[in-house]
């Protein structure tokens, strides 16, 4: 049985990588979905092969107004919206004393505020349809901290935080706000070239179940949470990392 028949879901940030993955699942399950990218001839080769239930809008989270845009296609493509999937996201790394202001912002900008702005507009259309369901990507980098790590950290624990506040002010309206923490996810195959080939061992050694996690298993937890079987969760965060953060 598909578990999310007749529901209309805005995904961002999935031309490809999980976004990609998510969107397959999304639909597989019954959902009509509209989905966001910068990278429009990706998105648009995605949308064709996806089918009819899958329409694509170029957008920057970022971009207040563009957000208007993304609205408006799913209302007239699929007349509302159930789900918001916040998966759009820029990853940069580098020590306090390497890493840029600029690096800084522009990932507070896209990871935090485009998070934000989805939940600011798409909550009062959720509200219009008695309830809906949020899903914010945040990351394991969100949970403990890591070397190197404190721009991106410093978005995803943002994250996290909007979660838990978005979960009390809009719980009433029954729409549930969860986040996802993923860990180590191989979709690039970064983990399997070059230098990150040598660090492999390593890596694997600091996770309990000894593997790095596939996209479509991020992608069965955003259905859970999408769907009616998690009707009773929200602001929770859903650590999805084999065991890595657990010391």
């Amino acid at each position: 049985m598909q578990r999310l028949t007749e529901k209309v879901a805005i995904l961002t940030g999935g031309a490809a990588g999980m976004g990609a993955s998510h969107l397959k699942r999304l639909t597989a399950e019954g959902a009509s979905v509209v989905f966001t990218d910068l990278d429009r001839a990706a998105g648009e080769a995605l949308a064709e092969t996806v089918g009819e239930r899958a329409v694509f809008v170029r957008h920057d989270v970022s971009d207040e107004a563009g957000w208007e845009q993304v609205l408006q296609t799913a209302l007239d493509s699929f007349g509302g919206v159930d789900i918001l999937v916040n998966n759009a996201g820029i990853f940069r790394t580098g020590s306090f004393a390497e890493a840029k202001l600029e690096d800084l912002n522009r990932t507070l900008e896209v990871n935090v505020a485009g998070t934000w702005l989805g939940i600011q507009k798409v909550a009062p259309h959720m509200r219009s349809r008695g309830g809906g369901s949020i899903i914010n990507l945040s990351s394991m980098a969100g949970f403990v901290g890591m070397p190197n790590y404190s721009v991106y950290s410093a978005s995803k624990w943002a994250v996290r935080g909007i979660t838990k506040c978005a979960a009390t002010e809009l719980g009433p309206d029954n729409i549930r706000v969860n986040a996802i923490l993923p860990g180590a996810i191989d979709h690039t195959g970064m983990f399997n070239s070059g230098e990150m080939e040598d660090l492999v061992p390593q890596l694997l050694a600091d996770i309990p179940l000894r593997r790095f996690a596939e996209p479509a298993e991020v992608s069965s937890l955003v259905v859970f949470l999408a769907s009616d079987e998690s009707a009773y969760i929200t602001g929770s965060d859903q650590l999805i990392d084999g065991g890595r953060s657990l010391f």
